[in-house]
C-alpha cells in the first residue's frame, strides 16, 4: 500500500466553506464508488481555515494517471468536479488547471 498527501485551498469565504464542508458530509455515492474503483482504499480530508489536506492510501495498482482517465470518462465525477471548483482555488504554486497538489513528506517518526 502507498500513501499520498495532497493540498488545496478553498476560496476564503465562510459561506462557501460551510457549503463545501456540507457536500463532503454527504458525498454522492457515485463519487465514493469512483474513488474506490480507482484503487483508493482510504481517503481523509482535513481543513484548517481555507486550507485542505488530503491523505490517500492506495493499492499497489493505483496511479494518478489511471484515476484521471477514469474521472474524465465519468460524467458524474465531471459534474462533481465542476461543482467543487466553485469552492476551490489552486495553491499559488499550482500549474495551470492543477487542483490538488501532491505534498512532499519531510518528516516521519
Amino acid at each position: 500500500m502507498k500513501k499520498y498527501a495532497l493540498a488545496l485551498d478553498l476560496k476564503a469565504d465562510e459561506q462557501l466553506i460551510r457549503e463545501y464542508d456540507e457536500y463532503h458530509r454527504r458525498v454522492w455515492p457515485e463519487i465514493r464508488e469512483s474513488i474506490i474503483a480507482s484503487g483508493v482504499q482510504s481517503m481523509e480530508i482535513y481543513r484548517v481555515s481555507n486550507r485542505l489536506f488530503m491523505i490517500m492510501e492506495v493499492n499497489d495498482d493505483f496511479t494518478f494517471e489511471h484515476k484521471a482517465e477514469m474521472d474524465a470518462q465519468n460524467p458524474k465525477v465531471q459534474e462533481w468536479e465542476a461543482l467543487m471548483w466553485k469552492y476551490q482555488q489552486a495553491l499559488p504554486s499550482a500549474r495551470q488547471g492543477e487542483k490538488w497538489q501532491l505534498m512532499e513528506r519531510i518528516f516521519k517518526l
